[in-house]
């Protein structure tokens, strides 16, 4: 294997010189220019892995290097050199495309881990993640956009609607880029007490609490090396807001009651189906914040602004459940007409009702139990976004038990009066708590 070259672009010999040497016991050749002009010609020339530039150069500013990189050298990782705390020229370079950011003084750890990160990123560690079903123009955009996102280490922000997949994107961001082989972190930020939250995203350290019995390791250094995943994070309180805005600025924690900071290497991946704009209008979540998790937004489309992709989906769902059935004419239209208010979520809900409530292994509109598109059906009962999960599961489990007790709980029987699979059944029986 090619011994991997980096470019180091800066006109302080002594940074220079520094970087060769910490590069170099990686065994990294290195190259070095002082301005602007240089660096690309060096980079024209190709055969360059990884580009470290300052900001300040005799000819210009490191951002205008990086805008020109993603045109002339696409394929190169750029990560720059930052004044301490100067954050807003870091977020500019990471929406021009800079593959991440160090600040002075140099923290040499984290520049190695910077730099391993980078040279993990080539056009075999990305590609169309498979998972994302569907061929409207809005899901190959978001396809492209993962692919493309994956490869940096910019904050991602992923918006949309409840139940439209936005921690399956996350996922695919994660297991995409260089990260993959690190932990994957998911935390929904409103299922943490506020009075416990610090404690659980940076840890403790024992005795710094009544009940803290023993160290603890919070998430974020659970994510060290691989990516930290905050759903809904709209619901972080506003003192909470303030200390995850530090730690990703400085990329430090400091554990509750510890009297160090560590240091800490996770991308930062974040979803919430509110409108964040919206709350930092009404100063429910910090201005400052909002601009350091959305350096890149992804929106993932509602299930009704993708077409035929229902179809799609729906057969593949149906795939998942193990089951034979199949969608009739009348089935696929009621699919493609209706709204679907709990997205994605809502239609793998739906199908599960009516794969164990179907017996003749062809799924009609009626198996459905849809909300007429016009209002609700006084006879039809009605699902909403919030509720669907609940409902749908009372009715399997209703079934179930009744085919349970006609076949005196012969499984086997059971399974057939259900028009099911016996895997299939033993699935349902265990994740709805069934005593069969």
């Amino acid at each position: 294997m090619n011994q991997p070259r980096a470019l180091v672009i800066d006109d302080e010999p002594d940074i220079c010189e520094l970087l060769k040497l910490t590069l170099g016991r990686m065994d990294i050749e290195t190259e070095t220019a002082a301005d602007i002009a240089t660096a690309k010609t060096i980079l024209g020339a190709g055969q360059i892995d990884i580009c470290l530039t300052d900001m300040r150069l005799p000819d210009g500013d490191g951002l205008e290097l990086v805008e020109w990189m993603q045109t002339n050298a696409a394929e190169v990782p750029v990560a720059v050199i930052t004044a301490h705390g100067n954050v807003e020229t870091a977020v500019k370079a990471l929406k021009l495309g800079a593959f991440d950011f160090i600040s002075k003084p140099l923290d040499l750890g984290q520049l190695r881990s910077i730099v391993e990160n980078a040279l993990k990123v080539s056009p075999e560690t990305t590609g169309q993640p498979s998972q994302l079903i569907g061929r409207s123009h809005r899901m190959q955009e978001l396809r492209e956009m993962v692919d493309r996102v994956a490869r940096s280490q910019a904050p991602v922000h992923i918006s949309g609607e409840s139940g439209t997949g936005k921690e399956l994107v996350a996922r695919l961001i994660h297991d995409s880029g260089p990260r993959g082989d690190g932990p994957f972190v998911p935390v929904n930020c409103g299922a943490v007490p506020a009075e416990l939250m610090e404690s659980e995203f940076f840890g403790h350290r024992k005795g710094s609490f009544t009940g803290a019995i023993r160290d603890k390791i919070g998430l974020m250094q659970s994510a060290d090396g691989g990516t930290l995943f905050l759903d809904e994070i709209a619901d972080l309180p506003l003192p909470m807001q303030v200390k995850l805005l530090r730690v990703i600025q400085e990329k430090t924690v400091r554990p509750v009651g510890a009297s160090r900071e560590e240091s800490v290497n996770a991308r930062i991946l974040s979803a919430t189906h509110r409108n964040l704009g919206d709350m930092v209008a009404s100063g429910a979540f910090r201005e400052d914040l909002y601009y350091r998790i959305n350096v890149i937004e992804l929106h993932v489309p509602a299930l009704r602004d993708r077409g035929d992709d229902v179809i799609e989906l729906a057969e593949s769902i149906l795939r998942k459940l193990d089951s034979t059935a199949t969608l009739d004419g009348s089935a696929r239209r009621a699919l493609l007409g209706y709204s679907f208010p709990g997205n994605v979520r809502e239609l793998e809900n739906m199908l599960e009702r009516a794969v164990t409530l179907c017996t003749s292994g062809t799924i009609s509109e009626a198996d459905l139990h849809m909300r007429p598109s016009g209002g609700a059906n006084p006879e039809t009962p009605t699902f909403t976004a919030t509720d669907l999960g609940n409902q749908v599961e009372e009715v399997q489990r209703q079934a179930i038990v009744e085919a349970l007790e006609k076949t005196r709980y012969n499984k086997t029987a059971a399974a057939k009066l259900l028009g099911l699979t016996f895997r299939q059944l033993r699935y349902r029986i265990t994740k709805l708590g069934i005593d069969a």
